[in-house]
């Protein structure tokens, strides 16, 4: 019975984390400039790049599914925090962009891809900055809820996972050297890696079909 018992409590705990939506933003979090942008129920202010569905709401989650999309938050923004819970499932591939500018169609070409991969092919996993900081060990497994706290301000961007800083990135187009705090070398300039400084949009990733990444408790807090 005992046995039974703490099964139980543990279902009953992992239900409950399962379960969380907006109400996590607390009223501290509130006092703080934190705001909600996506309601846990509809996509209200979100808008996907292509013609056919990739994103749906499903228990208090934005779930991609099928073929290439992204789904941009229709507010540009400068200087910020971006926090955001996300889970992967076996073989998932995502990503989340921000400063990138809107498009229909395609992969956005503009802006910085911050990667979401524990187990698919692509070496390149979680937390990475897309072609610029890359990183080989997912600080996350599949089939759990993470999250990622992005800061962009001035010419840096600074992304954490599960509170742990992954890395403090310094844009050099914006005349400061890059730093890659793994031992890489300073990156290239692509029509990718456009200023952090510029204003842009959010956008949550689906990359192919099989994958299905899942977004919730997106919080967006802005900077001076």
């Amino acid at each position: 019975m005992k046995r039974i018992a703490t099964l139980l409590l543990a279902f009953g705990i992992l239900a409950t984390v399962q379960a969380v939506t907006v109400a996590q933003l607390t009223d501290e979090m509130k006092r703080d400039g934190w705001v909600s942008i996506f309601d846990g129920k509809t996509l209200e202010g979100w808008k996907a790049n292509e013609t056919y569905a990739g994103f749906k709401v499903e228990n208090g989650a934005i779930v991609g599914f099928g073929n290439k999309n992204h789904l941009y938050y229709m507010e540009e923004l400068k200087n910020f925090e971006l926090k955001l819970d996300i889970m992967t499932n076996k073989g998932c591939n995502s990503g989340v962009y921000v400063k990138s500018q809107w498009q229909d169609a395609n992969w956005p070409t503009t802006g910085f891809e911050l990667q979401v991969n524990c187990s698919q092919s692509d070496p390149v996993k979680t937390g990475s900055l897309y072609d610029i900081i890359k990183l080989y060990k997912a600080p996350h497994e599949d089939d759990e809820w993470f999250t990622m706290h992005i800061i962009c301000k001035g010419n840096t961007l600074e992304c954490r996972v599960n509170d742990k800083v992954l890395y403090t990135y310094v844009d050099p187009m914006e005349g400061a050297a890059g730093r890659q705090p793994q031992g890489g070398q300073t990156p290239a300039i692509t029509p990718r890696n456009k200023k952090i400084s510029q204003t842009g949009y959010i956008a949550l990733q689906q990359h192919d079909p099989g994958g299905t990444p899942q977004f919730k408790n997106i919080f967006i807090k802005k900077l001076p």
